[in-house]
């Protein structure tokens, strides 16, 4: 059972703030030391925070469903990635957004919800440090230990999508209402700051019963949070001046590795959280299971009937059906190619990568799985065929967004080690990542490729962090900050030409594939998606299966690809992806910005 997230009438004061980047709240009338000295009072206080995330245009349904694509591993599901629409969906994909987008550029989106979070965060800590009494009530303590952390997952959100981004880390006051881009440099240093003392203050999880659940900070997150901001302070960024990594010597890159070394294998030692089997983890979210101790270290807590993450990270469904009350799923998916780089027996693979639907056509009620097309594929890490609880939303299924799980620490420390010259290290660390889904054999043969050097090493964190976070919305962004953006989407584009005409690594794939039209999640069987299975004998005992020519059809006679032109060429329309892997602070925000605001670069001098 999830959490209830307690909004008292004091956060309530600041639940309509927009305008350059947040408007002055209305003080509350309840007294602030009365507020700040409850514990219960001040706990609904930092809960509140977590109402930002679900708003209507907040994580709920823009910056989740939308930033992060198009990558070498995820794309929005349109078969023309060209085609801007009028909706402005495909412009938030292709590396060429307008400040103007239709999906955006209102008083009330994501830019405006991080704002409004971060300002209940700041009423919190400042409301806490005054009157929490933490050196003796340790609740408190934890409260605002959350409070510091949560305002750093959404200045960590701001600065990934939009860049250098107005600094606020006090409560709105006359003196702050219009203020003008920080460089982002500026932003990590105290973000980083203050999740050192969040250490300090939260617990581990179950080590009280505050962070029994995945909903709630616990010190495993923090630790995980910093070393994660730590490698992408150490890392590139698009600044005013070009693409490249801080000139700051606080954040050269060796520093921050050590941090990220340091903070992830803390956690690994103390061993509050342990590693299940790949599908358990996605199965548990997908069940509500919000038991601290596995692998999700933390999650964006949305109620039963809020949050779209089904919605847009699930399998399609086309209809109401014996699954769901919900006709959605499938808004984004994997890249063309994804299914077939992993290797054939990676568990991860037939997780991650679904090409089939469930139909809109109805028998009794149920519907049965049929296949997608070969530029629309499922990610599958999320299911409503996994729920123990039927949705009957129209668009929210209640999922929580999974935001850290222990493989991510256990990489982000391996990434690190190898940084550092330790890549034999590293390679214990990333090893207990593969030994869940590879057999022996084949987990010995990649410690033989990535132990040769570091940069082999270096170039395998690149894959296995493709195959393990696909559909986790994470790779965007390491591609940003390893400095490999441009070249990986280049490669994209090749290997999307490859496989459209089965070339070089996908040559000799069949083109007919075959899928047992089952109503039965358990019992979907598939044939022709692997090297040689285009057995005729085989395929004769397949009948009554329905088929489909999946990389080229043929009409009056003349062969296509279905995979087409504009599906690859959509990927990104500039030039360089780099130049362009931010969003521009949207138009509403800076024609209220009193002139403080714009979109003519990033600061990026430190």
């Amino acid at each position: 059972m999830k959490n209830k997230i307690k909004l008292s009438l004091f956060s309530l004061t600041i639940l309509g703030l927009a305008s350059c980047d947040m408007d002055a709240p209305t003080l509350s009338t309840l007294d602030e030391s009365t507020m700040f000295s409850t514990y219960a009072l001040a706990e609904a206080e930092v809960m509140s925070i977590n109402v930002s995330f679900g708003e209507t245009n907040s994580y709920r349904g823009r910056y989740l469903p939308y930033y992060g694509l198009n990558n070498d591993v995820e794309v929005g599901n349109s078969p023309d990635l060209t085609k801007a629409g009028d909706d402005g969906k495909n412009d938030l994909w292709n590396f060429n957004t307008r400040s103007t987008n239709s999906q955006m550029n209102t008083d009330n989106n994501a830019y405006a919800m991080f704002y409004q979070g971060i300002e209940r965060a700041n009423l919190a800590i400042q409301g806490i440090r005054k009157y929490g009494n933490i050196e003796v009530n340790k609740d408190m303590a934890q409260l605002l230990g959350e409070a510091l952390t949560l305002r750093a997952v959404l200045y960590n959100d701001l600065i990934k999508a939009w860049g250098d981004v107005p600094a606020r880390f006090v409560p709105n006051n006359s003196d702050n209402t219009y203020l003008p881009r920080t460089n982002k440099d500026v932003i990590y240093k105290q973000l980083l700051a203050d999740l050192l003392e969040a250490e300090n203050y939260c617990y581990w999880p179950n080590e009280n019963s505050i962070t029994k659940t995945t909903e709630r900070v616990s010190k495993t997150f923090v630790k995980a949070l910093r070393a994660r901001l730590a490698l992408y302070a150490g890392g590139y960024a698009l600044r005013g001046d070009g693409y490249r990594r801080s000139n700051d010597p606080e954040l050269a890159p060796e520093k921050m590795f050590q941090i990220a070394k340091e903070e992830c294998e803390d956690i690994i030692n103390a061993g509050y959280n342990k590693l299940g089997t790949f599908e358990e983890n996605f199965r548990k979210l997908c069940q509500d299971n919000v038991t601290a101790g596995g692998e999700s270290i933390w999650e964006i807590p949305f109620s039963a009937g809020r949050g779209r993450v089904l919605y847009t990270w699930g399998i399609k469904h086309n209809a109401k059906d014996q699954y769901t009350q919900q006709a959605q799923g499938g808004v984004n998916g994997p890249i063309a190619y994804l299914f077939y780089d992993y290797d054939q027996q990676d568990i991860r693979r037939d997780i991650t990568c679904i090409p089939y639907e469930w139909s809109s056509d109805l028998k009794n009620g149920n519907s049965h799985v049929t296949f997608r097309a070969i530029n629309k594929w499922c990610f599958g890490k999320l299911r409503y065929e996994w729920m123990n609880r039927i949705v009957t939303s129209t668009n929210d299924d209640g999922i929580n967004f999974q935001y850290m799980r222990l493989a991510d620490v256990y990489l982000m420390a391996a990434e690190a080690e190898n940084e550092l010259g330790n890549t034999a290290k590293a390679w214990d660390l990333m090893k207990p990542v593969l030994d869940r889904v590879l057999p022996a054999d084949k987990v010995a043969a990649l410690q033989a490729k990535y132990t040769a050097s570091q940069q082999t090493f270096r170039e395998g964190i690149y894959d296995q962090r493709a195959f393990e976070f696909a559909g986790e919305s994470l790779r965007k962004f390491d591609l940003v900050r390893w400095g490999i953006i441009d070249q990986k989407m280049a490669e994209a584009k090749t290997k999307l030409t490859a496989l459209q005409q089965r070339t070089g690594a996908y040559s000799g794939l069949p083109n007919k594939v075959y899928i047992n039209g089952t109503e039965d999640a358990t019992q979907i069987q598939m044939y022709g998606f692997n090297m040689g299975e285009d057995d005729a004998t085989y395929i004769s005992t397949l009948d009554g299966w329905e088929s489909k020519n999946w990389f080229v059809s043929t009409k009056e006679g003349v062969e296509t690809f279905n995979l087409e032109d504009k599906y690859i060429n959509g990927l990104y329309t500039v030039e360089r992806p780099s130049s362009h892997c931010i969003w521009p602070i949207w138009q509403t925000f800076i024609d209220k910005s009193n002139n403080m605001l714009n979109n003519n670069g990033n600061l990026g001098q430190l």
